[in-house]
């Protein structure tokens, strides 16, 4: 049984679990209902569920905020949405926040599997968020041969739906990569030289 298993049935529900990590790891942020949904990748019938109840006890609150919005023709407007906010004065914040993003939505071995659908990797590596120290440039970097990305972007969106957070991410061929290493390119340092850790390494780093 995993973290996320646990803590599914400790609070009832999966879906529940995701929109507890997405509105701790985003305190500040305003979401409005539709976000939640695409973001949490639930129905809108459970997110309006799981979003009535965290409101009955507090733990988010409504909130406006304006917005702005880029249009085609290059303009900029601002509109107002209504949505939703952590609740920072909710009474068990610090002791639910701290248990939420202490326990991993999954394992290593469960992220990797996930990330292999996306072509024949070679390395992989965690930082940022995945860290104790959330400054790398990346929290996840993909190297490999044949990587389609539509399907690595896809993953990324579905890593993001049970972390609850957006995650940054860059991906490289095999032999671009190496190539930027042996140049010693200063994004590739940047990862390197940040606390990271490798959960797949066939290169030899």
């Amino acid at each position: 049984m995993t973290s996320s298993d646990i803590l599914a049935k400790l609070f009832g529900s999966a879906n529940r679990v995701k929109l507890l990590r997405l509105f701790s790891l985003n305190p500040d942020k305003v979401f409005s209902s539709q976000e939640i949904y695409q973001r949490a990748k639930v129905s809108k019938q459970a997110g309006r569920k799981e979003i009535t109840l965290l409101k009955s006890i507090g733990f988010i609150k409504p909130k406006s905020e304006f917005i702005e919005i880029e249009t085609k023709n290059k303009k900029v407007l601002r509109k107002k949405i209504h949505g939703w906010k952590l609740n920072d004065s909710f009474p068990l914040m610090l002791g639910l926040k701290s248990f939420i993003l202490d326990t991993a939505p999954f394992s290593k071995d469960q992220l990797l599997k996930k990330l292999q659908k996306a072509g024949r990797l070679k390395l992989v590596i965690l930082s940022g968020i995945f860290g104790e120290e959330n400054l790398s440039r990346v929290d996840i970097l993909v190297v490999g041969d044949s990587i389609r990305k539509k399907i690595l972007e896809r993953v990324i969106r579905d890593i993001e739906a049970e972390v609850g957070r957006e995650l940054t991410y860059a991906s490289f061929n095999t032999e671009d990569f190496l190539y930027r290493l042996g140049m010693y390119d200063k994004f590739i340092r940047d990862i390197l030289d940040y606390p990271h850790e490798k959960i797949l390494d066939k290169i030899g780093i």
